[in-house]
């Protein structure tokens, strides 16, 4: 029988809009601050949330290297994927509102 993993499940389904989006957007707040004004695009947004999103790897590797922690981590890297890809393909609803309000105030 697969373990639950609701929190988990929660945590990915959520990490674009609460953590990913709002460093993206400070990181453009801190890097437009220091060069000429360039709104990023769409397309780099996306790629930048991304790069956010991934540093979850690095918490999920410290996770134990049992049978259990493995099932635990491949489940959790599979679903942190797809969560990505949603971003890049631009059918994260969450972000591309963060990308508007944004870009729209920036």
């Amino acid at each position: 029988m697969q373990k639950d993993f609701f929190e988990i499940d929660r945590l990915v389904e959520d990490l674009a809009k609460i953590y990913a989006t709002a460093c993206a957007t400070s990181w453009y707040k801190v890097i437009l601050d220091n060069k000429p004004i360039r709104k990023p695009s769409k397309e780099e947004y996306r790629i930048k949330v991304s790069e956010f999103m991934k540093h979850f790897e690095y918490t999920l590797s410290t996770f134990p290297n049992t049978s259990e922690g493995i099932g635990f981590k491949n489940y959790s890297l599979g679903l942190l994927k797809n969560a990505i890809d949603e971003v890049l393909s631009g059918n994260n609803k969450e972000v591309e509102r963060r990308f508007k309000y944004f870009s729209d105030y920036l």
